[in-house]
C-alpha cells in the first residue's frame, strides 16, 4: 500500500482489486463505528458500478456492523428501464449489498411500482427523503470521464441548488457501460438518469471513493493532480474535509505516492 495525502484527503494504493476493496471496507466500517457513536442513526448512499464489486462484496462480509440502525440510499438511476432490467442499478445494489446486510432501510432513487412516474415527480421525492436523512457516509466512485454519480463534465454544477436532478448521459459514460459489460452497444444504454448532485455528495459527512482499473487512470490523474473544475467533476473531492480515495496498481499507474 502507499499513501498521498493533499490536504485533508488520502489517497491510498494498492497492488490489486481485491486488497483495495477489503482496505475500503475496512475504512467505511471505522466511519460506520465513528458515526454510530455520535448519531442513533447513519444515512450512506452507494454508487453501483462493476468498479464497486470489491469494495462491497467485502463491506458485507463485515459482521460488526450495526447494519440496524443504518439507512442505505443509492446514487444514481437511469430513466426509462423497466424494474425488471437487469441493468438498472437498484439491482445492482440488491445483489451486492442490500439484500446482504439487515439495513433499517433502502431506499431507491425510482422504487419498483414507480417506474411510470414523471422523472420530475421522482427527483422531488427523492430529494425531500435526503434533505429528512442527511448524508454522512458517501461510498462513490469516478467515472472515465470524471464523472461523480452521473455529474457529467457538461452538467456538473459545483453550486448546484438541488441535491437530486435529470441529466443527459455524455457519450464518454454511456459507451463506459458497454466497456464494463452492461449493455451490448451504446444503442441500448438509456440517455439520462436521476443523479445526486455535487453538492448532495459533497454534503455527506464522509466520503469512500473507490476506482480500480486502466480505463480510470486519467480521470483519477486529472481529480489528484489537475485543477478542480466541472471539466473533471471529481476534482472537487479535494475540497472535502474528509475524503478517502481507493485506488488499484492500474487506476494509480499516472500518479506518485509514498510508501
Amino acid at each position: 500500500m502507499r499513501l498521498l495525502k493533499q490536504r485533508s484527503m488520502k489517497v491510498l494504493m494498492y497492488e490489486s482489486r481485491e486488497s483495495m476493496g477489503w482496505a475500503a471496507a475496512v475504512t467505511a466500517t471505522k466511519i460506520f463505528e465513528k458515526l454510530l457513536q455520535k448519531y442513533n442513526e447513519v444515512n450512506v448512499v452507494f454508487a453501483a458500478a462493476p468498479s464497486q464489486d470489491e469494495f462491497l462484496d467485502a463491506l458485507s462480509k463485515v459482521k460488526d456492523v450495526e447494519w440496524h440502525r443504518i439507512n442505505a440510499f443509492h446514487l444514481d438511476e437511469y430513466i426509462g428501464l423497466p424494474s425488471s432490467a437487469p441493468q438498472r442499478f437498484s439491482k445492482y445494489l440488491d445483489k451486492r449489498i442490500f439484500e446482504r446486510v439487515p439495513f433499517k432501510s433502502v431506499n431507491y432513487v425510482i422504487p419498483a411500482g414507480l417506474e411510470s412516474e414523471p422523472p420530475e415527480k421522482l427527483v422531488t421525492r427523492y430529494e425531500e427523503l435526503l434533505k429528512e436523512y442527511p448524508l454522512h457516509l458517501a461510498c462513490i466512485g469516478i467515472g472515465e470521464n470524471g464523472h461523480i454519480a452521473f455529474n457529467e463534465p457538461s452538467v456538473a454544477d459545483f453550486n448546484d441548488p438541488h441535491l437530486v436532478k435529470i441529466v443527459k448521459l455524455d457519450e464518454k459514460s454511456r459507451q463506459q457501460q458497454v466497456n464494463d459489460g452492461c449493455f451490448e452497444n451504446i444503442e441500448q444504454v438509456p440517455t439520462h438518469a436521476i443523479t445526486l448532485t455535487i453538492p448532495a455528495i459533497m454534503s455527506s459527512e464522509h466520503i469512500v471513493c473507490v476506482v480500480p482499473g486502466e480505463r480510470k487512470k486519467e480521470a483519477v490523474f486529472k481529480t489528484l493532480e489537475g485543477p478542480v473544475t466541472t471539466e473533471c467533476p471529481a476534482s472537487v473531492l479535494r475540497r472535502h474535509p474528509s475524503a478517502n480515495i481507493f485506488l488499484d496498481k492500474k487506476s494509480a499507474s499516472l500518479i506518485g505516492g509514498e510508501e
